[in-house]
C-alpha cells in the first residue's frame, strides 16, 4: 500500500503544474474561455420559444395525467361491478 501511495506520489510531482504562458505543441492553452459562457444572457428579451415549449409540454403532460386517471377510475368501477355481480346463470 505505502508503495503504491510513494508511485502515485513521484507520477504527481513529475507532471507538475501546467505552464499558462505557453502553447505546448501546437495546443490551445489549457484554460480558455467557453463559448457557452461567453456571452451573457439578455433578460430584456426572453427565450419566448424556450418558454412556449416549456408550458405546452406541461399542460400536455397534464392532460395526459387526466386523461389517464379517468380511465383508471372508469376500469376501477368496471371491476367493482363485476366483482358484486353474483349471478350464476353468467358464468
Amino acid at each position: 500500500m505505502a508503495a503504491a501511495l510513494r508511485a502515485a506520489k513521484g507520477l504527481r510531482l513529475a507532471v507538475g503544474p501546467p505552464n499558462l504562458g505557453e502553447r505546448q505543441q501546437g495546443l490551445a492553452l489549457p484554460f480558455t474561455r467557453s463559448a457557452f459562457v461567453a456571452k451573457r444572457r439578455n433578460h430584456d428579451q426572453p427565450n419566448w420559444f424556450g418558454v412556449g415549449l416549456a408550458f405546452s409540454t406541461s399542460a400536455a403532460l397534464w392532460a395526459l395525467l387526466f386523461k389517464q386517471h379517468n380511465e383508471d377510475v372508469m376500469e376501477y368501477e368496471r371491476r367493482k361491478e363485476e366483482r358484486q355481480h353474483k349471478c350464476t346463470g353468467c358464468s
